[in-house]
């Protein structure tokens, strides 16, 4: 698998959260933000994250969290909609997919081999697929696994 390597800067974000079984549900989530930011003019030229926070092979489903994120100026006051946070930078290896639930499980499953086979370790943070603004002239995402040095 192709990845480049990226040093991601902290990030200002807001976000929306689910909790429950990963899958379609999670679509649900992103689609919300998304109007949120659009109706504050915030789409156009975003960058948006899609974090599965929790490891469905070791977090029962039913704990699972899903946050849905928006970069936001630092500047920006948020409402009482979405929740305000911060993403912590570091250095990300960057594959590009499809964006298909099928191109991206296919990925999933591919992308543990390809960080072992290059020697990169995984950090302890969550994966996340970014986006770049309303991802409907743009078909494929960015998963990015954070990474450290063995």
């Amino acid at each position: 698998m192709k990845f480049k390597v990226e040093t991601f800067p902290n990030n200002r974000i807001a976000y929306m959260r689910r909790v429950g079984r990963y899958g379609p549900d999670n679509i649900e989530v992103m689609e919300k933000l998304k109007k949120w930011a659009k109706e504050k003019n915030l789409l156009k030229s975003a960058i948006l994250f899609a974090i599965p926070q929790d490891n469905p092979e070791t977090t029962l489903p039913y704990h699972c969290r899903f946050d849905a994120c928006i970069v936001i100026p630092n500047d920006y006051q948020v409402d009482n909609s979405v929740f305000e946070g911060e993403l912590s930078g570091g250095k990300y290896l960057i594959y590009e997919v499809k964006h298909t639930a099928v191109d991206i499980q296919k990925a999933y499953s591919d992308i543990f081999q390809s960080l072992k086979k290059n020697g990169y370790k995984m950090d302890n943070k969550p994966i996340m697929e970014k986006y770049i603004g309303d991802m409907i002239s743009n078909p494929t995402c960015e998963i990015c696994i954070p990474v450290k040095p063995e």
